[in-house]
């Protein structure tokens, strides 16, 4: 079976689902608790985990990518929504290439990209936790208190002695080649 069979059955399967669910809702009306349980963000969550079993059901170890990303914003909303504290968005957006590196490097894990999708992802998310600490600090909750220059000053000294590092790696496996 080729991956365009493969995904139209899939999908047409979910739609006679979805479609079975709705109908049954209409026709039995005790069955509209679902819809007292759930909240709004939590739909979003839901497609989130959608697009990641569709990529699993596919093949396609890349759809973790926009999976983590609806996810992940749905994460955001659902906690918003139950703590009312809508104004965390002002820095909470810098999470989002954070949701994009998990995605790599989960995509990594499932056989896509190998050990660099993988080591971006991380740099990704670590780098959109500072962000996230950071903006925090400045228009939220000081998520870390007062000792957020400190780790500013740190990753600084770490991004300027990277390249060094680097550097040395290749040359040593430069003489190896040899």
């Amino acid at each position: 079976m080729n991956k365009r069979t493969r995904s139209s059955l899939v999908f047409g399967l979910l739609l006679i689902l979805i479609g079975g669910w709705f109908l049954a809702v209409q026709i039995v009306p005790g069955l509209d608790w679902f819809w007292d349980i759930i909240s709004w963000p939590m739909i979003v969550i839901g497609v989130g985990v959608f697009l990641l079993l569709l990529g699993l059901i596919l093949g396609a170890p890349g759809m973790a990518i926009p999976a983590c990303i609806v996810g992940g914003i749905g994460g955001l909303l659902y906690w918003q929504y139950a703590t009312d504290k809508w104004e965390t968005w002002s820095y909470a957006w810098a999470l989002i290439p954070g949701f994009v590196g998990v995605g790599l490097m989960l995509a990594s894990l499932l056989g896509e990209g190998g050990k660099e999708n993988f080591r971006v992802g991380a740099w990704m998310s670590f780098i959109s936790l500072i962000v996230f600490a950071v903006f925090g600090a400045f228009f939220g909750d000081k998520v870390l208190g007062s000792s957020w220059p400190i780790l500013l000053i740190l990753f600084g000294f770490w991004i300027l002695i990277q390249p060094f590092l680097f550097r040395r790696r290749k040359k040593n496996s430069d003489v190896s080649d040899a």
